[in-house]
């Protein structure tokens, strides 16, 4: 399966990024480890006999597959919730969205919120499995996409992206992937620099 010609970065990029995600990820690692067992807790504390994390398999680099991980805000049952849930969808496959969606708990929707649910992906991001910056990891296989779709899987999902910052929670998946495939075609640190600023900016501001 092709995933689309040679991005436009070279190898010394490639090293720079990586070094440059692995310096980041364990200050903020550091930073954020009170707030992380913070979260942790209150996750913990709201369904005692539940998990905390959500784990779900995602497609990375080159089709590859791999686990990521988000605080659980959702309850234990959520996964058969959502096919009985399916008629309310307000958007189409493979994004799922209804208005007050009752599978999300308290605490869950504050996490969400505020984008906490998020931090436990730096693990992801230590793995090599994910960068800070690049296209969100999808759920579904690579064998599902369209073929001018692959490209986006020429570098490593991000934590955040292009399309995030442009636009978080309006945007369909093909638009999404408009944008990242824009990314990969342009992608160097000081384009990663500007989407990591305009994420940090966006949160301070409770978006």
């Amino acid at each position: 399966m092709m995933y689309g010609g040679k991005p436009r970065r070279a190898a010394a990029y490639a090293s720079r990024k990586r070094v440059f995600d692995l310096i980041v990820t364990i200050i903020a690692v550091v930073v954020l480890l009170p707030l992380f067992l913070v979260c942790a807790s209150l996750v913990k504390l709201e369904h005692p006999s539940a998990p905390i994390f959500f784990g779900q398999q995602r497609t990375g680099l080159q089709g590859r597959r791999f686990t990521m991980y988000k605080f659980r805000t959702m309850v234990p049952n959520a996964e058969q919730l959502k096919k009985e849930l399916s008629e309310k969808n307000e958007l189409t496959w493979p994004d799922f969205k209804i208005k007050n969606d009752p599978r999300i708990t308290k605490v869950g929707y504050y996490l969400r919120r505020l984008s906490l649910d998020e931090i436990p992906q730096l693990y992801s991001v230590l793995k090599g499995d994910m960068s800070l910056v690049g296209p969100r990891p999808t759920s579904f296989p690579a064998d599902t996409y369209h073929t001018w779709q692959l490209e986006r899987l020429a570098v490593r999902p991000g934590i955040t992206g292009l399309a995030q910052v442009i636009d978080r929670d309006g945007m369909l998946f093909e638009q999404r992937v408009r944008y990242d495939v824009t990314y990969v075609r342009n992608c160097c640190l000081l384009l990663d620099l500007l989407i990591i600023y305009r994420t940090a900016w966006a949160l301070a501001r409770g978006h």
